[in-house]
C-alpha cells in the first residue's frame, strides 16, 4: 500500500515540476493547475476504488501516449524501458547483424542484407523472415524483437527462418556495421558526377565533401546530388551540406516557435567547395527533414535545379527532454523555414479534418514566396521541384502496391525463380510484368479509391434516408466503373512499376552497390538530370 501511495504521488509532484519549469505556461497558469487537480483527483479515485486491480504504471503509460497522439507523430513519451530501447537503438555504430530488417508481429524480415556483412556472410537473403532468435521465438515476444539481434560485436546469435516454405538455420556472428551517409559516388559521363547522400549522420558532409573533391578530379564539371529516399538526421550536417556549394555566412534554415529561445536561425560556418559548379538536385516523396532543408536552401538561392517530385514535407523540429524517474519526452518546439520564408511542414495535425486526420494546404491556398533572384516559388508543404516529374511521384494505386509489400514480395519470389549474371544487360520484359500483375491477383491485391470510399459513405446515408433503393443501380454503375479504371491504373502505371521493381530485383543480385550502378546508367530521373546539365541555356533556364 505504501509503494502504491508513493506512485499516486509521483503525479502532482510531476506535474507541479514541469508546471514550474516552464515559463511558457505563466499565463495559463489557473487553467493548468485546475486541469492537473482534476486529473490527479481522478487517478487516485480509479486506482482505489476501480473493482479490479490497476497498474498506476501502465495507466499512466498509457494516458500520457495517448494525450499526445493528439498532437503529431513525433510527440512522444519514453518509460524508463523506452528510454534504455532508444539508446541502443540510436547508437552512433550499429552493432548487430548487417542488415536492414523489418519487425512485425510474429517475425522479422530481411530487407536488405549489407554486402559483406554478417547477416550476408551467414547466407541471409532479403525476404527471408526470422522466426526464432536463440531460444526466442518471435511470435511471443512482447517487445521490439528487433532489439533481439543486437549485442556485443563479436558474440554469435542463432536465427531460425523461413525461405520459401522451408526452415533454415544460421548462426550469425555480430560486428560493428558502419552505414556510409554516402554509399556511392561516380562519374556519369566525362563531365557529370553522381553523388547519392542517404542519410544526415555525424559524417554527411565529410563524405559528400570527399566525393565530390574525388569526382573533380576525375574531371566532373557539373554534379548531380541524390537525395531520394533519404529521411533526414542532424541538423548541422544539412547547413554544413548546404555550405559546400554556398557562401559562409548565408542563411540555410530558420526555426520558429512559440518559445523565443527555440526561434534561431543557421548560418553557413565555413568556405565553400565550390559555388560555381552547376548542381541539379534529385527528391522525392520520401526525401524529408535535412534533406528538405539542403534542397529547399539551394533553391531558394538559386544555386541548383531540384528535380523529381514534390518531397514530404518533415518540417517539425524535436527536441528531448529529461523527466523524473528516468522518463523522457521528445517535444515538437518549433517549424522549419526555407531561406526565402517557406514552411517546410506538410501535414497541420492541430486542425484536423472531421474524422480526425491531419490536413493538407489546397493547392489554391498556397503562399508565393521568391528566391535570391526573384524566381517565385510556394509553400504548401515539402519542396517542390523545379522539374517535376510524374514518374517520380507515386500514383495511388502504385503507393498501395508498395504499402501491401508487393513489389517487395515479387522480387523474392523472381529470384528464387531466375539467374541473373550481367548486370549491365538486366531487363524486365513485358511477359515479366504479365506475370507481376498475375501475381497481384494471387495475392488478392485490391484497394478503395478515395472515391470509391465517399460513395460508400453516401450510400449507407442514402440507405438510413431510405433512398437506398433508388439509387442502387446507379451505385452499381459506379462501382464498376471504378473497377474497370483500377484494371487499367496497373497498365498505365507500367513504366512506375517496371521501375520500382527493377530496383528491387537488382538489388537481390548485386546489392545495392549495384544499385547505384544501375541507376547511372538507366534511371529516369539521373538521365533527365543529365539533359539539364548537358545544355547550359536550359539549366541557368530553370534558375533565372
Amino acid at each position: 500500500m505504501r509503494k502504491l501511495l508513493q506512485k499516486r504521488l509521483i503525479i502532482p509532484v510531476l506535474a507541479i515540476t514541469i508546471f514550474l519549469s516552464g515559463t511558457a505556461f505563466k499565463s495559463d497558469f489557473f487553467e493548468i493547475a485546475k486541469q492537473i487537480e482534476i486529473f490527479t483527483t481522478l487517478f487516485k479515485e480509479l486506482n482505489m476504488n476501480y473493482v479490479d486491480e490497476t497498474n498506476p504504471g501502465d495507466l499512466m503509460d498509457t494516458a500520457i501516449k495517448s494525450m499526445l497522439a493528439d498532437l503529431d507523430p513525433y510527440t512522444n513519451y519514453y518509460n524508463e524501458q523506452d528510454v534504455e530501447a532508444s539508446r541502443i537503438n540510436n547508437a552512433g555504430d550499429y552493432t548487430g547483424i548487417g542488415a536492414n530488417v523489418l519487425t512485425l508481429k510474429d517475425k522479422l524480415v530481411i530487407i536488405e542484407p549489407y554486402k559483406d556483412y554478417a547477416a550476408d556472410k551467414a547466407g541471409l537473403k532479403a525476404g527471408d523472415e526470422i522466426i526464432k532468435v536463440d531460444n526466442v521465438v518471435v511470435a511471443d515476444f512482447k517487445d521490439d524483437a528487433g532489439n533481439l539481434l543486437q549485442g556485443a560485436a563479436g558474440t554469435s546469435v542463432n536465427v531460425t527462418y523461413l525461405r520459401q516454405g522451408e526452415t533454415k538455420t544460421a548462426s550469425i556472428k555480430r560486428e560493428a556495421v558502419d552505414i556510409h551517409a554516402v554509399p556511392h559516388y561516380s562519374m556519369v559521363n566525362d563531365k557529370i558526377g553522381y553523388v547519392v547522400l542517404r542519410k544526415f549522420n555525424q559524417k554527411a558532409s565529410a563524405e559528400t565533401i570527399s566525393a565530390i573533391r574525388s569526382l573533380k578530379n576525375q574531371g566532373a564539371e557539373q554534379l548531380i546530388l541524390d537525395l531520394r529516399g533519404n529521411p533526414g538526421g542532424l541538423l548541422r550536417e544539412a547547413v554544413n551540406v548546404t555550405n559546400i556549394f554556398v557562401p559562409k555566412n548565408q542563411l540555410v534554415v530558420t526555426t520558429k516557435s512559440k518559445v523565443k529561445k527555440y526561434n534561431k536561425t543557421y548560418y553557413t560556418q565555413k568556405e565553400p567547395i565550390d559555388t560555381e559548379i552547376p548542381v541539379v538536385v534529385l527528391i522525392d516523396g520520401r526525401s524529408a527533414s535535412a534533406s528538405e532543408i539542403v534542397s529547399g536552401a539551394l533553391q531558394d538561392l538559386d544555386r541548383a535545379v531540384v528535380v523529381g517530385a514534390r518531397s514530404f514535407g518533415k518540417g517539425l523540429v524535436q527536441r528531448p527532454k529529461p523527466l523524473t524517474y528516468g522518463t523522457q519526452m521528445k517535444i515538437t518546439i518549433s517549424r522549419y523555414y526555407t531561406p526565402s520564408g517557406r514552411c517546410i511542414q506538410a501535414l497541420d495535425y492541430w486542425n484536423r479534418d472531421e474524422n480526425g486526420k491531419a490536413t493538407r494546404v489546397k493547392q489554391e491556398n498556397y503562399n508565393a514566396f521568391k528566391t535570391k533572384k526573384g524566381r517565385t516559388v510556394y509553400d504548401g508543404g515539402g519542396v517542390q521541384p523545379d522539374l517535376e516529374l510524374d514518374a517520380t511521384k507515386l500514383s495511388p494505386i502504385t503507393t498501395a502496391i508498395i504499402n501491401d509489400n508487393l513489389i517487395f514480395k515479387f522480387a523474392t519470389e523472381y529470384y528464387y525463380k531466375n539467374q541473373v549474371g550481367d548486370l549491365n544487360n538486366f531487363k524486365l520484359s513485358d511477359s515479366d510484368f504479365e506475370n507481376f500483375k498475375r501475381f497481384l491477383n494471387a495475392n488478392n491485391f485490391s484497394f478503395n479509391t478515395e472515391t470509391e470510399k465517399a460513395f460508400a459513405d453516401a450510400l449507407e446515408i442514402a440507405k438510413q434516408e431510405n433512398l437506398g433503393v433508388d439509387i442502387d443501380k446507379d451505385y452499381a454503375q459506379l462501382i464498376s466503373a471504378i473497377n474497370q479504371y483500377k484494371n487499367k491504373a496497373i497498365n498505365d502505371n507500367k513504366t512506375q512499376l517496371m521501375s520500382l521493381l527493377s530496383d528491387e530485383i537488382v538489388k537481390r543480385y548485386f546489392y545495392r552497390e549495384g544499385l547505384y550502378t544501375y541507376y547511372v546508367a538507366n534511371n529516369f530521373e539521373i538521365q533527365q538530370g543529365v539533359e539539364i546539365l548537358k545544355n547550359p541555356s536550359n539549366y541557368y533556364g530553370y534558375l533565372n
